[in-house]
């Protein structure tokens, strides 16, 4: 069994600290295009989890730019098609468009899409900003998705994420916050937008999923009871990652009791067995790979201890490993 190493602990919490710490300062700005039926205001309200932005404008409300703001740090812009954009607030709306982290592009899947205004003025947007998303709308009132989702894909260059949704049932709203977490996360702003917005369970997944997967790449042993190097750095910048996203403190001391436990204490091991049983997939992910299993286990153990308000330490965390080895079923997760 490997040792807990102090000084790759020190190093690590430091530097993963400061990276969530810069992120928390930032501000993030959605600019929005589409007709008022394409269901802009609904969208938002479904992505963040709450009621941000009103719904059931009616056609010609939007005469300029209405900003929708979240906890001050989300901003979403409402702009008008560019086809109706006169001289004096053109360049405002650009500056809009050209400044902003995402713009989501709402087409109506039960409507006339990518109509030849659409198409001009995503050719104009494009040009001052490629962090476009095509959000398919309303997919639950029309037929062939695939057919248009293609189509759409076809007349941009097959060059941009086309997400269709139903922002009145839900369906694939997951899918969107992930295509939106994988353009911030390049601009290093997607833990600023995980934290805010209310389903966190879809990304605390894609987080501990990916994790896991470094961990299994990098210190993979594939022969279970063998010594494994246990990754500081993954598993450390998972709990700050998980604990940012879940708004919980997590000092120094704890993460080091929680990395200790889990490294020299074999809960990682123990659990590597059980979480196969409750975590859909799980086999497919971690590959008899115990660095990775460990990893895994440690980062839901997290996930179920903030959802369930349970706190956190090296106690509550094996007190995890007994529930979840003594409850053999998905849906405890």
């Amino acid at each position: 069994m490997a040792e807990f190493n102090e000084q790759d602990f020190e190093e690590a919490y430091e530097e993963e600290t400061n990276k969530v710490n810069a992120q928390l300062d930032e501000e993030i700005l959605f600019a929005m295009i589409g007709d008022v039926n394409t269901g802009k205001s609904s969208t938002i309200n479904q992505i963040i989890g709450e009621e941000v932005a009103v719904v059931g404008a009616k056609p010609g409300e939007t005469t300029g730019i209405d900003s929708y703001i979240y906890r001050d740090k989300i901003i979403f812009a409402d702009t008008p098609g560019l086809d109706d954009i006169n001289n004096r607030n053109s360049q405002e709306t650009m500056n809009f468009y050209k400044h902003a982290d995402v713009i989501l592009f709402f087409l109506n899947a039960a409507g006339t899409v990518l109509s030849e205004g659409e198409k001009k003025s995503f050719e104009i947007i494009s040009k001052e900003n490629k962090n476009i998303l095509f959000v398919l709308n309303k997919i639950d009132a029309a037929d062939d998705i695939p057919g248009l989702v293609s189509y759409v894909k076809q007349n941009t260059n097959n060059s941009y994420k086309v997400v269709p949704i139903s922002s009145r049932t839900g369906e694939n709203i997951d899918k969107l916050r992930n295509e939106i977490l994988d353009i911030l996360k390049k601009k290093h702003k997607e833990i600023q937008f995980a934290r805010l917005v209310k389903e966190k369970s879809s990304i605390a997944n894609k987080w501990i999923l990916g994790a896991t997967g470094s961990a299994t790449a990098v210190g993979a042993v594939p022969i279970p009871g063998s010594d494994f190097v246990p990754l500081t750095g993954i598993q450390v910048g998972l709990m700050v990652k998980l604990a940012a996203l879940y708004e919980k403190p997590l000092s120094k001391e704890r993460a080091r009791e929680l990395a200790i436990a889990t490294i020299t204490g074999n809960i990682g091991k123990t659990l590597f067995r059980q979480v196969i049983k409750f975590i859909p997939g799980a086999g497919s992910v971690v590959g008899g790979s115990i660095a990775g299993g460990m990893t895994m286990a440690l980062g839901y153990a997290i996930k179920y201890a903030y959802e369930n308000n349970i706190e956190l330490d090296a106690n509550s965390l094996k007190s995890l490993y007994e529930y979840f080895r003594n409850k053999d079923t998905k849906e405890q997760v």
